[in-house]
């Protein structure tokens, strides 16, 4: 499996924290955001907040800024939110039931379209005002609604063989939080999520901290 390389990774993840500002910002009626401003917030230096603008294609004026709504605009084409992208969940624990409650993916342009889970006490059931499915079915759903992606909530020891139905079944993009290394052919991408990775890396610095 070849791993798909995406340059400027830094930039895009800091992607979201500008369009939270820029949101308070057109909110509050600032036509125009600084660099400073900007750089201020997310505690980063200038010249960084204006590489990472520069990748949107959007531009400024010198000694006023960038227009609040064009930089949105600009960042969500970027990001390729600035259309939906139908997705499935498969695993509807606790985790799976906080991200189908998770409103920003709807204005990041990813929608649930179905869900699925093994626990018959599940099936059937209505989360977040999605019908929870049996995995029985997932063959014929996923082709009835054509996700483009799929978020991955099951235990570690399922999750490639989720995965390797998905993928059978078309699915060529997913977002695992299963904690695992997952394979999958050529031609199909994984983004992983490893929740406990931030937790190591604030423990780390808490035991720096300590040590000091």
């Amino acid at each position: 499996m070849a791993r798909m390389k995406v340059l400027n990774g830094p930039s895009i993840r800091r992607m979201p924290i500008y369009l939270y500002w820029l949101s308070v910002m057109q909110a509050r009626g600032d036509e125009f955001a600084s660099t400073t401003q900007l750089a201020e917030y997310i505690d980063l230096e200038p010249i960084n907040v204006r590489k990472d603008i520069a990748l949107t294609g959007v531009t400024g004026t010198v000694g006023v800024g960038y227009r609040v709504g064009d930089l949105i605009v600009g960042i969500r084409r970027y990001l390729g939110w600035d259309a939906m992208r139908p997705a499935c969940l498969v695993g509807v624990g606790a985790l799976g039931r906080a991200l189908l409650g998770h409103r920003e993916f709807q204005e990041a342009g990813l929608k649930f379209t179905c869900v699925f889970d093994s626990d018959e006490q599940k099936i059937g059931t209505v989360v977040r005002g999605h019908e929870v499915l049996s995995m029985d079915v997932m063959a014929e759903t996923v082709a009835a609604m054509k996700p483009e992606v799929a978020v991955i909530c099951v235990p570690a020891e399922g999750a490639q063989k989720v995965v390797d139905d998905l993928v059978d079944y078309g699915i060529k993009s997913f977002w695992s939080f299963s904690n695992v290394s997952l394979r999958v052919p050529e031609g199909v991408f994984i983004q992983r999520e490893v929740i406990a990775g931030g937790y190591a890396m604030l423990s780390v610095k808490l035991a720096q901290m300590k040590r000091k």
